[in-house]
């Protein structure tokens, strides 16, 4: 029959659900439509009929019959969609800093939300949209920042190394360096902190708090912090890495030192016997510096360092940081 289409499963596709392999390469493909065609026998694995929740191998050939102009053309949208024709896909070029058949990986602005929430127009999850490759895969997030914490953000190009990049991150096969300056020294110039977290709401959103071990809903949070430079006893530039990866652990764990982060509007306490520093902006100063991941492929690691955001290059300026440390 003209217009049928003979596709082979890919490696990276090993056991997805066949109706999540039509997702993947037919967006514009309606849940109904599909599955009148599996019944129908129209759309066959390896000339066999199969149903919705077939697992795909490698090398399998689907058989996809012709399924109209709509699907067509949806399923073929991503390929006009060149990067930076769209106001999302100019940022997102923008803020890339690293990319490979496999991985992008971004330097995400302070202010920009990774996921979607209450009052939310854009995120980057959304943004990722305008980026989805010739199959009509949509690039897949493997974790997250905060709305206002900038810096490295991994994001994965295929399912396969999303689940590879995600099993990375649970297994904590990697090293994650964040800059941040904070009130005050803490007490030592290098050390480890360990506390349970629990989640509370307040008027103002969820907030993270440390509690005793036991506590209903409590996770254990280590954070590791080194005292990169201070300015007399008033200012200091922090080195953090999380070791776990809990909700705002780090912005926590400052305060919890007596430290906490400059323009932290959730755990900086107002001190009415500190002024915040003239000349600087009353933004987060948490950034993600550098990351280093092993790639999905295997045998190497992906190690990327991200550029400070403005706000943060203008208070290291002021304060008179070295320079050459900041590269």
């Amino acid at each position: 029959m003209a217009g049928v289409e003979q596709r082979k499963v890919d490696e990276d596709e090993t056991g997805m659900r066949l109706d999540r392999w039509f997702k993947s390469h037919y967006p514009g493909l309606a849940f109904g439509k599909l599955q009148k065609l599996l019944r129908s026998g129209q759309i066959r694995v390896d000339g066999g009929r199969v149903k919705s929740d077939t697992r795909v191998q490698p090398g399998q050939v689907i058989r996809i019959p012709p399924m109209g102009t709509d699907e067509k053309d949806a399923a073929e949208d991503p390929e006009k969609r060149h990067r930076g024709q769209s106001a999302d896909g100019e940022m997102l070029s923008k803020m890339l800093i690293y990319e490979d058949p496999k991985v992008f990986v971004f330097n995400k602005p302070s202010g920009l939300a990774v996921q979607g929430g209450s009052g939310l127009s854009r995120h980057v999850d959304q943004m990722l949209e305008s980026w989805r490759n010739k199959k009509g895969e949509k690039p897949r997030l493997v974790h997250r920042l905060d709305r206002d914490t900038s810096g490295v953000l991994v994001v994965a190009r295929t399912r396969g190394a999303a689940q590879a990049l995600t099993k990375a991150f649970r297994e904590r096969d990697t090293k994650k360096i964040y800059w941040a300056l904070v009130k005050g020294v803490p007490a030592r110039p290098e050390g480890r902190i360990s506390t349970w977290l629990v989640k509370e709401p307040t008027e103002d959103g969820d907030r993270m708090r440390v509690c005793a071990h036991g506590v209903k809903g409590a996770d254990h949070a280590v954070s590791n912090f080194r005292i990169i430079e201070r300015a007399g006893q008033d200012l200091s530039w922090l080195e953090l890495e999380p070791y776990t990866g809990r909700t705002h652990q780090l912005r926590v764990h400052a305060a919890y030192m007596d430290c906490p982060i400059l323009g932290d509007s959730k755990y900086f306490e107002e001190d009415h016997n500190w002024d915040f520093p003239g000349g600087m902006q009353k933004r987060l100063h948490l950034h993600a510096r550098s990351i280093s991941i092993p790639h999905p492929d295997g045998g190497s690691r992906i190690e990327v360092t991200a550029p400070m955001p403005q706000h943060m290059v203008q208070s290291w300026n002021l304060i008179g940081f070295d320079k050459e440390l900041q590269e």
